[in-house]
């Protein structure tokens, strides 16, 4: 499952026409055509493939690849490679000979006999229309390919709709997105993508639980205090000011990225790799998550927004004070969760997630709890009370996992120091540079869906959130904490009422 694995065993995808609506958009520019090019680089595109770009400017097809060539070169080149020469000009070249670009508006009917003609004109009936736009636009895409013929599959063309987050805002949503997609066409057509899943390290998580019979033995209720997932970033808002006034981080992180995460480390083992039985394992434990009832889900969630304070050593304004942003919002810029599994493994095992911008560090990371030794050896001594231990998956920026073992430190009192284990992946592997993309686009090409999320799971996941974005309609009270700092103080209250504290990050 990993590009390593891909890159040595894996065979070229077939050849396909990929359409990218919303080609002048950030996504496309800044991660999608560098990620091709990484496939390309790795040997994993057909010379077939065949890219087109979908929007309303006006442009020509060697303006356009010229323009993602020189954004590349200039924005995102560390993406691609080292230094100044990263993008191979070679590589290029042979991916831009498949480059062109249909001018059109997507709630034209004419656009998409545009498609038609350049699938007619591919040399081949296979067909990937990847949504990189405005979450408004999928179900009106969506019911245009339909009506268009564009989804029927032929006994050796596949045709593949990749729908980007957010997919729905709240349950409600989600379930007539559903709804409108699975009207014209199959589940297995439908690629509902989460970047995190991407990641190499989070696919580990389930060659690391599922391959080592001593992590199996203890994963669960018996030995596991608690559970902490952890998304923590630098930046603001930045550009994205409209976007986020809409959504908020707990609609921005927590039904996909943070459950997914949380799927990753909770689910049973399915009965077999391949995409369905992985896919129904995580649906039935973000399924198994408790609902809360109002006040419950009051008391276990904190909403935060951060003000003016620093990134690093430099001044930044405050989340009121970003561009398109309401001088008066309460839109959460952080937000903590206390969520509970109902199920055989983890019934008593309280997760806790957290996500925020403009805190101190980068850090997304799964620390895992172990509950301390059953009978304390050391009373009458300075080590009567043991400190947690952890087992520490760190997703990015410093990919690898962390194993605590608590040692005697030398000397002739009994003093103890906690002692990691682990690895990091760039210590022992050879990291190409990447985008986080390359996998679920080889993926989708190929046509694995076990790492794409099902209708299932998206609405579980919405079902779980539900409850938190109905009671703060009731209550919506903002906790402020300023940039630079590791969200508000009512976020660590979260935990120290229940005797834990947030394993510090970094």
């Amino acid at each position: 499952m990993t590009s390593s694995r891909k890159k040595s065993k894996a065979q070229p995808a077939p050849p396909t026409t990929l359409f990218l609506f919303g080609a002048h958009g950030d996504l496309v520019k800044r991660l999608l055509m560098p990620a091709l090019y990484n496939l390309n680089r790795d040997g994993l595109l057909d010379e077939g493939l065949k890219i087109v770009g979908v929007d309303h400017n006006a442009i020509s097809d060697v303006d356009f690849a010229k323009k993602l060539e020189d954004f590349i070169r200039t924005e995102a080149a560390g993406k691609v490679g080292n230094g100044a020469q990263a993008l191979d000009p070679a590589l290029w070249a042979k991916l831009a000979n498949g480059i062109s670009y249909v001018q059109g508006d997507f709630l034209d009917d004419s656009t998409y006999d545009a498609l038609a003609a350049k699938i007619a004109a591919s040399g081949t009936g296979n067909a990937v229309f990847y949504l990189a736009t405005a979450p408004r636009f999928f179900s009106e895409v969506v019911q245009r390919l339909g009506a268009s013929g564009l989804l029927v599959e032929g006994d050796n063309a596949f045709r593949r709709v990749v729908v980007e987050k957010p997919f729905g805002s709240d349950l409600h949503t989600a379930q007539a997105l559903n709804e409108c997609l699975l009207k014209v066409m199959s589940e297995k057509q439908i690629y509902r993508i989460d970047h995190y899943l991407g990641k190499e390290t989070v696919q580990n998580i389930l060659v690391s639980r599922f391959s080592n019979s001593l992590f199996e033995a203890f994963w669960n209720n018996h030995y596991i205090d608690h559970v902490q997932i952890t998304a923590a970033e630098t930046v603001g808002v930045e550009t994205r000011g409209s976007f986020y006034e809409n959504t908020g981080a707990l609609r921005d992180m927590v039904p996909n990225h943070l459950f997914q995460l949380l799927a990753m480390v909770a689910m049973e083992p399915p009965a077999a790799f391949g995409a369905d039985a992985v896919r129904g394992e995580k649906a039935k434990v973000v399924g198994a998550i408790r609902p809360w009832s109002t006040e419950d889900a009051l008391a276990n969630s904190v909403r935060g927004q951060y003000v003016a304070g620093k990134a690093g050593d430099k001044p930044v304004a405050g989340y009121r004070e970003e561009a398109n942003v309401a001088p008066d919002s309460n839109t959460e810029t952080y937000v903590a969760l206390k969520v509970m599994i109902d199920n055989w493994r983890w019934v008593g095992v309280p997760f806790y997630l957290r996500t925020g911008k403009r805190m101190s560090v980068r850090d997304t990371e799964i620390a895992i709890c172990f509950k301390p030794a059953p009978y304390a050896q050391f009373r009458d001594t300075e080590v009567d009370h043991l400190q947690p231990t952890y087992l520490r998956i760190q997703i990015q920026p410093n990919e690898g996992m962390w194993f605590d073992l608590l040692a005697k430190k030398p000397g002739p009192t009994l003093d103890m120091a906690n002692i990691e284990l682990g690895f990091a992946y760039k210590n022992f592997f050879e990291m190409q540079p990447s985008t986080g993309y390359e996998t679920l686009i080889y993926d989708c090409l190929t046509g694995d869906q076990t790492l794409f999320q099902r209708a299932d799971n998206i609405e579980n996941g919405w079902r779980a959130v539900q409850p938190f974005l109905d009671a703060w309609k009731e209550k919506a009270k903002v906790h402020i904490y300023r940039a630079g700092e590791d969200g508000p103080a009512a976020g660590d209250e979260l935990l120290t009422r229940d005797g834990r504290e947030w394993h510090s990050l970094g």
